[in-house]
């Protein structure tokens, strides 16, 4: 084994830093060797600080690097936003707008579910509309009761299903205005002959009302809603009920609360009033506080009601309930439209303001030869009534 020692040598290093000229120098040195050095010393070869051989070049240091500096292999810590007004308020638009979204898509879906065939069924008697919040439309709503033992008139279960309101609305493209027209009215009934208008629905269900409403005032009709009896209640309670303004009305609802109807009691003023006397006001004929009262007092409570409801539905506490609103209105209601046109009449109907509410006044009466006693119209107050609803 040879004594001789390997080919390297090491040195004391400098304790302090190179300096930036003393790094130059060592790039320098590996590019140009000095003479009879390049190729006599392995790769790395330490040497004295001072002495006159090649220096290595500094080590990578160690230390840990600030973050964000180039280089860093740690990203540099994210600054937290401050909260201010601004980004908060973005933050609350943004709320709202998801809270009013969710509620239109529950109100749409409602709406498809309920539609059912009465598009079928009245389809051939309507005439094409513009879509509601761009245009007007010519809506005819039918109140009409179903004659269950719940909701129907003393000795009426059974018998044919009438319209019990008959109201035109006038809705959409800045319109709104509604016209009522009392139910006791008699008109000629298309293969029926003479009749109250409401008899129209039970010999041909909303097809035949539809097409009888449109021949008597000579107008066209866009769309059917109908309001059924038996699931009204259950939309104003949905609402949290509503506020009623106007006269003392005392009556009594199939039989009154001792028979198994309903009693209603109201005071002259403002009231407050929940889904089950919300029906008994639209469906009172006879008011013991007014006895004189007639079928166009009916009419014009009715048209309240609507008001009343639409109030309530702008109200801020029915937008805190909204999505439940939006989902049990459409269970109240039939209509031929789909969802997005039934949510347009309901967003064109509050946008265009409070209605302008009509009842067609009648002019006296006549005798119908079944012994009935019914309403007529004078043919001018049809026709300004009609113009009233037509110029919203």
């Amino acid at each position: 084994m040879s004594d001789e020692k390997p080919p390297y040598k090491v040195y004391r290093s400098r304790p302090k830093l190179l300096s930036r000229g003393e790094r130059e120098g060592i790039d320098e040195l590996r590019e140009h060797p000095r003479e009879g050095e390049a190729g006599d010393r392995p790769d790395y070869e330490v040497h004295r600080s001072g002495g006159g051989g090649p220096k290595l070049p500094k080590l990578p240091s160690f230390r840990r690097r600030q973050p964000g500096t180039p280089g860093t292999t740690q990203p540099a810590p994210k600054r937290r936003r401050r909260i201010t007004p601004g980004r908060v308020l973005r933050w609350a638009l943004l709320a709202l707008l998801g809270w009013v979204l969710l509620s239109a898509v529950l109100f749409m879906v409602s709406a498809q579910i309920q539609r059912g065939d009465l598009a079928d069924a009245v389809g051939p008697q309507l005439s094409k509309g513009p879509y509601p919040l761009t245009g007007a439309n010519t809506i005819l709503v039918l109140g009409s009761d179903a004659r269950s033992e719940s909701t129907a008139e003393p000795g009426s279960e059974g018998a044919p299903s009438r319209s019990d309101s008959i109201m035109l609305l006038r809705i959409g493209g800045g319109a709104n205005a509604s016209l009522s027209i009392p139910r006791d009215t008699i008109v000629d009934i298309p293969g029926q002959g003479r009749n109250k208008i409401n008899a129209a629905y039970a010999f041909g269900g909303p097809a035949l009302a539809t097409e009888t409403v449109k021949d008597y005032l000579g107008i066209e009709i866009n769309h059917v809603v109908e309001v059924s009896f038996e699931n009204f209640p259950q939309l104003v309670d949905a609402l949290g009920g509503v506020t009623y303004k106007g006269g003392c009305v005392v009556s009594k609802i199939n039989g009154g609360k001792k028979n198994g109807g309903t009693t209603l009691r109201l005071k002259k003023g403002e009231t407050e009033i929940d889904g089950d006397q919300a029906l008994a006001l639209a469906r009172t004929r006879k008011n013991d506080c007014a006895p004189n009262e007639t079928d166009i007092d009916r009419a014009r409570r009715q048209q309240q009601l609507v008001t009343a409801m639409k109030d309530k539905v702008t109200s801020f506490e029915t937008f805190v309930r909204l999505p439940w609103v939006s989902w049990a209105a459409p269970k109240a209601v039939r209509s031929d439209m789909s969802g997005p046109t039934l949510l347009g009449v309901a967003a064109a109907s509050i946008l265009g303001g409070d209605s302008k509410p009509h009842v067609l006044e009648p002019s006296g009466g006549e005798t119908l030869p079944d012994g009935g006693a019914g309403l007529i119209v004078d043919e001018s107050e049809k026709e300004a009534a009609v113009a009233r609803l037509l110029r919203g």
